[in-house]
């Protein structure tokens, strides 16, 4: 009863004074208001106007002080600022939308068994799918294609492995590809069985040799609207795209100037020469949704699908140590020129040696200067001795904690007991950086920040397994984990002045849950809903209430 009147207050309030109060478009109040600004200042009511946050602060002061057409009382739920996804693959992302999804497939006859069940409903003429795992199958190493065979002798398919970073591919593929036992590739593998056949495996670079068919331009449109659909349902209102094409930067840049697309993209370039040479001559690109001024490079392979490069040879294949995608002087030298020309660098490097490369690289290239906010992407395996390094060089480590949970299960045979004090060093990095940008690699993994969240927090699964943690050590405080959902991919792309915290003159981008996650039981934290989402000062997404009929 209490609350009925204090609301009824509130409006007449509004109502008699309007003549005296400035006038913003959204009032929200009566909530537990996360800023994420530099003292982590909680308040419980803010002020938005033309997008961007006009004021925070009590309840009494925002209603004394201001009207608005818009007013949401939170009845006392958590606000944040909107999530921000540093490392995805937005674009993959709604690529698989179209494909046949593998993912938790538990055998490889139930993986065909989706191929052909989705052949059948769509009439392809050329499967693609993506999020096999040989690890969910009890296989210590890659299926063959055999099997694939059978089932699809005259028409390709083409599989991801759940990292992206290796594919079964079958001999319909080989043959539309041209690829048999004389093809040779550098920074890649095309295996081969104990008598030299083709296994159909291609891993890393080698996947590059087969030139997969562009989804129709009408099916890629509606995949991105019902991508950023989810992604808003997540909470998420900024992603990071590692890796893209020109040509997908001036789609998204159309939609977006077009007002199809509201989600705010902080873009980084693949590494390709004709888009080096296109973009250091005619630099970055700035719009309020749009950020391009970085480039993407892979040093290395993934863990899973052996490829991550390794000081030492792998536990469980000792003939392994992983690949290095190209020479150590291409990296050197597109380093000099993205200095040159004010570009950020971002690679690629999971294995341990990966990373003490790209540190060199960007130790040689740098001179001691601190302020390029250079980049690492994933850094899952770091030597200790390279850890500081992070700190000492101003180098950001961009981690994604739901590869720790997926891969604990298996990351010891890979590497040895010896070698897992180097495994997913999340807390360390961030000792040694004061900055851990997070993300999920989605469709990698799941694109829910929630359980980035959770993975950073706990690093279990949501059985409690292992207990205590995986690598329990390297835990993030729960602060810390909100902070490298919002304000620390902020800073890692140059835009800390605009997002990443709900802040006086910044994008009011933010998203309302149905409970606190930085004091929620942790039982409770995996079963949080996103409320709605807003992206400067505009509702995305809103959860449907249910019918009463």
């Amino acid at each position: 009863m209490l609350r009925h009147i204090f609301r009824l207050l509130f409006v007449l309030t509004i109502f008699w004074s309007c003549d005296d109060h400035p006038q913003v478009d959204l009032i929200i109040y009566n909530g537990k208001i996360y800023t994420v600004d530099s003292d982590f200042t909680v308040v419980n009511a803010m002020a938005v106007k033309d997008g961007k946050v006009f004021e925070t602060g009590t309840l009494d002061h925002i209603r004394r002080t201001y009207r608005a057409p818009k007013n949401i009382d939170l009845e006392g739920k958590a606000v944040y600022p909107g999530f921000n996804d540093a490392h995805s693959h937005f674009m993959g992302y709604a690529n698989t939308l179209r494909w046949v999804n593998l993912v938790g497939a538990k055998s490889y006859d139930e993986a065909i068994k989706r191929c052909k069940d989705f052949q059948k409903k769509h009439g392809l003429t050329f499967v693609i799918g993506r999020g096999w795992d040989q690890n969910d199958w009890g296989m210590e190493g890659f299926p063959d294609k055999a099997k694939l065979d059978k089932v699809f002798p005259f028409l390709p398919v083409y599989l991801y492995r759940i990292d992206g970073h290796a594919a079964l591919v079958n001999q319909a593929t080989l043959n539309f590809a041209g690829i048999d036992t004389l093809t040779a590739i550098n920074g890649g593998i095309i295996e081969k069985d104990a008598e030299g056949n083709l296994t159909g495996i291609l891993v890393d670079n080698a996947m590059g040799l087969v030139d997969l068919p562009s989804l129709p331009n009408d099916d890629m449109l509606e995949a991105l609207k019902e991508a950023e659909k989810n992604i808003f349902k997540a909470g998420l209102t900024t992603v990071t795209d590692a890796g893209l094409e020109r040509s997908q930067i001036e789609l998204i840049d159309s939609l977006q100037q077009a007002g199809k697309m509201k989600l705010r993209v902080y873009a980084m370039v693949s590494d390709k020469p004709y888009l080096q040479e296109h973009y250091l001559k005619n630099g970055p690109i700035k719009t309020d949704h749009l950020n391009v001024s970085s480039f993407k490079f892979y040093l290395d392979g993934a863990l899973g699908s052996r490829g991550a490069l390794m000081l030492k040879p792998y536990s469980d294949d000792s003939s392994k140590v992983g690949l290095q995608l190209s020479p150590y002087s291409h990296y050197v030298e597109s380093a000099k020129k993205l200095k040159e020309s004010g570009w950020q660098m971002c690679v690629h490097a999971i294995g341990d040696s990966a990373n003490r490369l790209v540190l060199n690289v960007y130790e040689q290239v740098l001179e001691g200067k601190k302020d390029h906010r250079w980049r690492i992407e994933h850094a899952q395996i770091v030597a200790p001795e390279d850890v500081t390094r992070f700190g000492e060089l101003g180098i950001i480590p961009s981690v994604q904690p739901t590869h720790a949970t997926s891969d604990m299960y298996w990351a010891e045979d890979r590497l040895g007991w010896e070698r897992m004090v180097e495994a997913y060093p999340y807390q360390s990095l961030l000792n040694s950086a004061g900055i851990l940008p997070l993300g999920t690699d989605f469709p990698v993994e799941d694109i829910d920040p929630l359980r980035t969240f959770y993975s950073a927090v706990f690093r279990q699964d949501t059985a409690g397994f292992p207990e205590g943690g995986f690598m329990a050590k390297e835990l993030l405080s729960r602060e810390d984990a909100l902070r490298g959902m919002t304000i620390w991919p902020a800073y890692a792309a140059f835009e800390e002045n605009e997002k990443g915290s709900l802040e006086v003159g910044k994008w009011a981008d933010f998203v309302i849950l149905d409970q606190d996650i930085l004091t929620a039981p942790k039982p409770k934290i995996p079963d949080t809903k996103v409320l709605m989402t807003f992206v400067g000062g505009e509702k995305v997404f809103e959860v449907k209430k249910p019918s009463h009929n």
